[in-house]
């Protein structure tokens, strides 16, 4: 029977990519000249530490990522910015954590989300994926299409297409 998973990942490679091309436009910004701005990925939990001078450099590191981002084709979804903290010298801090995995909320909304579409196929949560299996090959293309036109709140790749 034809089947594919449902996933939501972030190429950690990309992200690497994404935090380089961010610090390499941070030395090259006028408006960053003198400022004491880090940027660093924690790979291993996937969060991104920003830190600098003030609140409006701080909102400007947040599209410069996003900038970055898209660029490598990451959609920014993925993406939970947590609220600037200041800390000590006069510097604010963000954390940003990278999501990843299905959670069981998510999973149980794209689950009743395919049932509700009436396609003659069956859903079932996997861990931190979504299992789509169906009869033709063209019913799973029919619900990839459905999935892609709603809103799952999350970024969805679909991999592990067996006919």
């Amino acid at each position: 029977m034809p089947s594919f998973d449902v996933v939501s990942e972030v190429d950690g490679q990309e992200l690497d990519n994404a935090v380089n091309i961010l610090k390499k436009e941070i030395e090259n910004r006028y408006d960053f000249k003198g400022s004491n701005t880090t940027v660093e990925l924690n790979k291993k939990d996937k969060k991104i530490h920003m830190i600098t001078n003030d609140d409006m450099k701080i909102r400007s590191l947040r599209e410069m990522l996003i900038g970055a981002l898209i660029k490598r084709s990451i959609d920014p979804d993925c993406l939970d910015f947590k609220e600037p903290e200041p800390t000590g010298n006069r510097q604010f801090k963000r954390d940003v954590i990278v999501k990843e995995g299905l959670d069981k909320e998510v999973s149980k909304k794209i689950v009743k989300m395919i049932k509700d579409s009436k396609l003659k196929v069956q859903a079932s949560i996997m861990d931190d994926k979504v299992r789509v299996q169906g009869k033709k090959i063209d019913d799973l293309q029919e619900v990839i299409q459905f999935l892609k036109t709603a809103d799952a709140g999350i970024p969805l790749q679909y991999v592990n297409m067996k006919s």
